[in-house]
C-alpha cells in the first residue's frame, strides 16, 4: 500500500494544495500503518484522523493554547489523572499535548516512551518527531492507549464505521466530519 500521485490528486482537489513536509508526513503515516498491516479503511482513518487533530497541517503539532489554557493540566483533578504532580510546577505544560494525537501527561508520555523505548519524559518534544509521532498514532489506536477502544474495535474485516471510530482516539467529537474525511483517504489509498 502506498499513496500514489492519483491518490495526492484525489486529496488536493478535496483539501487543496499540500506542502512537501504534508506529503512526507503522510506517506511516513502510510509506510508505518503497512509496517503493522492495517487496511485501508484503517489507514485512511488514521489519516482522517491526523488530518483533523493537526489543524489540517499533517505536521506534529504542540497542543493549541498559550501557558495559561495548559496549566489545567497542572494543578488540581485532570493534573492528577494525568499523573503530574500535584504543585503548580509547571509539568502540565511540560506535558501539555503533541504529536499527530495529542498525548497529554506525565502517565502518557511515560507510557508511550516505555512502548516505543524512548525517553519521553526527559525528551517530550520527541513526540513532534514525525517518526515518533506516527508510532504513537498507529500503535496508540491499535492497541487502544487513548481511550481503551481499538481501532479493530470499528474498523475490521467485518464492519467499518468511521463514524465510531473517533471513540479511539477522544469520544464521539466531529465524529462525522471525520468520517467523511475518512471516505476520501481511502478513496486516494485505492486509486491507482
Amino acid at each position: 500500500m502506498k499513496m500514489t500521485e492519483g491518490g495526492f490528486a484525489i486529496i488536493r482537489l478535496k483539501f487543496g494544495s499540500l506542502s512537501q513536509e504534508a506529503v512526507d508526513n503522510i506517506n511516513l503515516i502510510v509506510e508505518t500503518c503497512e509496517k503493522y498491516e492495517l487496511t485501508y479503511p484503517q489507514t485512511a482513518y488514521l489519516l482522517a484522523t491526523t488530518y483533523h487533530e493537526t489543524a489540517h497541517t499533517f505536521k506534529p503539532i504542540e497542543e493549541y493554547g498559550g501557558n495559561k489554557y495548559l496549566s489545567k493540566y497542572d494543578t488540581g483533578r485532570l493534573a492528577k489523572a494525568l499523573g503530574n504532580t500535584p504543585q503548580a510546577d509547571g509539568d502540565g505544560i511540560k506535558y501539555a499535548g503533541r504529536g499527530y494525537v495529542m498525548i497529554t501527561g506525565y502517565y502518557n508520555y511515560k507510557f508511550a516512551g516505555e512502548q516505543l523505548g524512548i525517553d519521553l519524559i526527559n525528551n517530550p518534544d520527541l513526540a513532534l518527531q514525525p517518526k515518533y509521532a506516527a508510532e504513537i498514532l498507529v500503535n496508540g489506536s491499535i492497541n487502544g492507549w487513548f481511550t481503551s477502544k481499538k481501532l479493530s474495535d470499528y474498523i475490521n474485516d467485518k464492519s467499518k464505521s468511521y463514524y465510531q471510530a473517533r471513540r479511539v482516539i477522544n469520544g464521539l467529537d466531529k465524529a462525522q466530519q471525520i468520517a467523511d474525511i475518512a471516505v476520501v483517504f481511502e478513496k486516494a489509498l485505492r486509486s491507482y
